[in-house]
């Protein structure tokens, strides 16, 4: 159970983290942009956020918990789970802190392949811990349209 919390605490220590970016980058510049069609309301993306990296949070653990680091086929799912998280924790700063959602829309891409492979990784290891990734999947292929709608409708 340590490796649950620890890596429950990392995942809701990124969305904490990139709080402070989207915070800071709303303020005089995301709110005066022109939004694309279908963006939720601001309330939701924490909502969302916070399942997401619950879920995130267990399906590492459960790979983890199937063999350590004992088969390649393991460490590899869990390094591919690390690289992701590492794009995710990425994107918030680029979008909101740098203000360039071209470069944005560059790094969720990046974030959409790394869960994609993440998710067949643990499917071979643990198929509940590859579901558990599916709405995540799901929620950055809808994240990433977001970004691109957002850099096309603000790009002059």
């Amino acid at each position: 159970m340590p490796a649950l919390f620890g890596l429950l605490g990392l995942c809701l220590l990124v969305g904490l983290s990139d709080s402070v970016f989207t915070r800071s980058g709303r303020a005089g510049w995301y709110d005066l942009q022109a939004h694309p069609a279908g963006t939720p309301p601001d309330w939701v993306f924490p909502l969302v956020w916070s399942a997401l990296y619950v879920l995130m949070a267990v399906a590492a653990w459960l790979v983890w918990r199937h063999a350590g680091f004992a088969r390649r086929a393991h460490y590899r799912a869990l390094r591919l789970w690390g690289w992701q998280l590492f794009a995710n924790a990425l994107w918030t700063p680029v979008f909101f802190g740098l203000r360039q959602p071209k470069l944005a829309l560059i790094v969720i891409v990046a974030l959409f392949a790394l869960v994609g492979a993440t998710c067949r990784a643990f499917w071979r290891v643990d198929r509940i811990a590859s579901a558990l990734l599916l709405p995540y999947l799901v929620w950055v292929g809808y994240a990433g349209w977001l970004t691109a709608g957002f850099w096309w409708l603000n790009r002059g």
